[in-house]
């Protein structure tokens, strides 16, 4: 039984990702007046992205915040989404995002990671498809 599971996931092709990114976006909070960091999904592709599964998380060698879990039934072509706000206090951790979500019977797979202190005013630069500057992970 344990060489036929072995076959089967040697059987499994999971594409490269393209044009789809994560990105950390500082915004002006209207309400507090603070400048806040928050974590979006970016997709530059022509088609819509489905049941997009994202667990986002904040490690260090001696720390560890608690896996977020995040759903998007469908993100358009072209389009993007908010993940989450991000505190300040995680900026000082690497942050991973591990994006799984279905092109139509293709699944993707990628995990986006923000090494720490990465995030910041200077690494600012413009951003695929959003008309603000930001953090792109690697």
């Amino acid at each position: 039984m344990l060489f036929q599971a072995e076959n089967m996931k040697k059987d499994i092709k999971i594409p490269e990702v393209k044009d789809v990114h994560v990105a950390i976006v500082q915004e002006k909070h209207l309400e507090y007046k603070t400048q806040d960091w928050n974590a979006y999904i970016i997709n530059n592709t022509d088609k819509d992205l489905e049941t997009v599964l994202i667990v986002s998380q904040g490690t260090s060698e001696d720390k560890m915040t608690p896996p977020m879990r995040h759903t998007i039934s469908k993100l358009p072509a072209r389009s993007y989404a908010k993940i989450e706000y991000l505190q300040e206090k995680v900026l000082a951790l690497n942050n991973s995002f591990k994006v799984t979500y279905f092109q139509g019977n293709q699944m993707f797979d990628k995990t986006f990671v923000f090494r720490k202190n990465t995030i910041n005013a200077k690494a600012l630069q413009n951003l695929p498809l959003m008309q603000l500057k930001g953090v792109l992970a690697n």
